[in-house]
């Protein structure tokens, strides 16, 4: 049921990751694995086989399969619907990246919190727990909002960041963060400013924090934006369109944290955030 309830939580899962989640060994896992699998309660998305040729030996990608979305529904689970199996094949490869990289960040996070007595991680289920009853009722909770006047023309723009948690300190103190995974694929800037860019998703960020959506939707007197990307020159070119954001109201590049932090899958390897020092899982 741990194996399963992990799945639910975060979607896609390698082995090492289930492993670590766990707190079983590769080996072991791997074997339990196995029998879910065949028995019908995770599933191997189908896209992950686009990447084996140039991955090498990368640990097999699990999802909840239907017979397992449906156990847990039996237990309590609250699922829009049981066709998982439909939804895995429907997701293509970027997205499964992009999603296993948010679960690395994750990881890391909770196994560098785990056994400390000076810190304890805020989970994003217990930061929805905790925000007002409008909130918790939204599809996508931790949505900010913001209303952008760009040259004339007004955009409302949402933005979703890939995940939301907090730090809890011994003295009741506690920081709150949002994360953005940044692949190196998305434009830094644009000069339409309808289409996708990370200057658009930064303008966002500082428009809703100046027009307090934080405080309104989850409670926080402040945050900051924690951004995970794949070089030294993007996170140069990050800073430099930051600084040239004016947003009334909002913090400024103070909002960021723009760390350098790559590894051989462009995912994180280490971080200090607080007192807390976070390392990558082992692949």
């Amino acid at each position: 049921m741990l194996i399963l309830r992990q799945l639910a939580r975060h979607r896609f899962l390698r082995s090492s990751h289930i492993a670590a989640l766990v707190g079983r060994s590769v080996d072991r896992a791997n074997d339990r694995l196995c029998r879910l699998y065949h028995a019908g309660y995770v599933d191997r998305p189908r896209a992950q086989l686009d990447y084996y040729p140039t991955a090498g030996s990368a640990p097999m990608v699990y999802a909840l399969g239907d017979l397992g979305a449906q156990l847990l529904s039996e237990r309590g689970a609250e699922f829009a619907n049981c066709e998982w199996s439909r939804k895995h094949r429907e997701a293509g490869r970027p997205f499964i990246e992009h999603q296993l990289e948010i679960v690395e960040f994750h990881i890391a996070l909770e196994r560098s919190a785990r056994g400390r007595s000076d810190v304890r991680l805020i989970h994003p289920e217990e930061i929805i727990a905790s925000s007002p009853e409008r909130t918790r009722k939204n599809r996508n909770p931790f949505a900010l909002r913001a209303t952008i006047s760009q040259s004339e023309p007004t955009h409302d723009l949402a933005v979703v960041p890939d995940l939301v948690f907090g730090l809890m300190f011994p003295d009741g103190s506690r920081r709150c963060f949002m994360v953005e995974i940044d692949r190196g694929t998305m434009p830094i800037s644009r000069s339409d400013f309808r289409q996708t860019s990370f200057e658009r998703k930064m303008h966002a960020y500082l428009t809703a924090y100046g027009q307090g959506q934080h405080t309104q939707q989850l409670g926080w007197k402040t945050f900051r934006v924690l951004v995970v990307t794949t070089n030294q020159q993007r996170t140069r070119s990050m800073i430099e369109r930051l600084q040239q954001l004016n947003v009334q109201e909002s913090p400024g590049p103070s909002l960021f944290s723009l760390p350098w932090l790559t590894s051989c899958r462009g995912t994180i390897r280490w971080l200090t955030i607080g007192k807390m020092e976070v390392a990558a899982p082992p692949a």
